[in-house]
């Protein structure tokens, strides 16, 4: 049972109290607090946790502050929408604001590798006005054999370009919880250049000593990819252990599922759940074209297919893409062939803005025109 209280609510110290009071009527009831911070609003929630069932919801609907009382069957409470309406939380972290307003583009190297490729990647992004980037400093490999990535070894010099290049949020993977003080004490020691968002890779989306270790730091806001291999709901519930230890600010990430049907990309491009996960969730949505599509193969027309399936995903209302580019495609060691080159970066960026445009345009008209949106059932 969640008990939402009034939007910026004043005295909401004083309503959860009055809530936490009459909670206690009920044995075995736990009361949780949460506080939320939409596009346009503060709120916050308290969560009844254990034997609600035969707890009714007029006993909190008549106290002061409280806006409306929702049982939860979903078992992802804290990222579910619940039918409360149609504001996404998002959060601002050094900077940059992530909800449903924009679309954000982390364009980036797969895999650092020279500090020489990582400044002609932050530079070619500065030039464009792009203050989002990704940076594999830690790379999880099928083989024991494949690069490995540089650890912590690259982390001083990655900071020190983006701090140099005005790079102002880094999507970064983290595999153990030691690459979170890794990842802080680099920043720490350079002063703080920079901000990184810790992303959870989809072969650690079910590996929940690591999403609790990453749930319970406030330290960085987190990027959970799709798990490769598991349903949604599954990667839902997963998504759900980092917001139950007290993480919040999280972006979940599409990323194309394994499956035989994806052939010739490299995955199964799952970007039609943009707007499924948008409903069901309050969380911004990424979409990750390289790691779906696999290959910088251009269609007929010119464009590459990962042009072709980013659209996809920004016309669904994505509000962040994760895309990888190299300097030298063919020099990367890791992902090359799905790497884009730097003179794609400006037509990559105009493509996104017209695709958001046309988004846009469509959501403008559907409100123009006053049209009821169904909730979901």
């Amino acid at each position: 049972m969640i008990v939402i209280l009034e939007p910026d609510l004043g005295g909401q110290e004083a309503a959860i109290a009055a809530v936490r009071t009459v909670a206690a009527r009920y044995p075995g009831v736990e009361v949780k607090p949460y506080e939320f911070r939409g596009t346009t609003h503060r709120f916050a929630e308290v969560h009844l946790l254990g034997p609600t069932a035969a707890v009714p919801t007029d006993a909190f609907e008549q106290l002061p502050g409280v806006r409306q009382v929702v049982r939860v069957s979903a078992k992802y409470r804290l990222i579910g929408r619940h039918g409360l309406g149609n504001e996404t939380v998002g959060f601002e972290h050094n900077g940059v604001r992530i909800d449903d307003r924009t679309v954000h583009v982390f364009a980036g190297l797969c895999a650092v590798d020279t500090p020489a490729h990582v400044d002609v990647m932050m530079a070619a992004l500065a030039r464009e006005g792009v203050v989002t980037t990704r940076m594999g400093a830690y790379k999880p490999r099928s083989s024991p054999y494949d690069f490995q990535g540089l650890g912590k070894a690259c982390l001083p010099w990655v900071f020190d370009s983006a701090g140099k290049h005005g790079i102002k949020l880094i999507a970064m993977e983290a595999t153990d919880a030691s690459h979170l003080d890794e990842i802080w004490d680099a920043l720490e020691h350079a002063g703080h250049p920079t901000g990184v968002m810790v992303q959870i890779g989809t072969r650690n989306a079910q590996n929940y000593e690591l999403l609790k270790q990453v749930g319970r730091q406030q330290e960085f806001p987190v990027l959970f990819k799709r798990g490769m291999g598991i349903t949604l709901e599954e990667s839902l519930n997963a998504c759900e252990y980092v917001a139950s230890e007290g993480n919040t600010r999280i972006v979940f990430c599409l990323r194309g599922v394994k499956s035989h049907l994806g052939d010739p990309h490299r995955n199964l491009v799952d970007f039609a759940h943009v707007p499924v996960v948008r409903r069901q969730t309050r969380l911004p949505v990424c979409i990750d074209p390289s790691h779906s599509v696999g290959t910088g193969l251009c269609a007929p027309d010119g464009l590459p297919d990962i042009f072709h399936a980013a659209a996809q995903g920004i016309v669904a209302g994505a509000s962040a893409v994760l895309v990888d580019f190299h300097p030298q495609p063919a020099r990367a060691l890791c992902d090359g062939g799905q790497a884009l080159t730097l003179d794609m970066l400006g037509p990559l960026l105009d493509h996104v803005r017209r695709v958001r445009a046309a988004y846009e345009g469509s959501v403008a008209e559907v409100a123009r025109q006053g049209l009821t949106v169904r909730a979901q059932a």
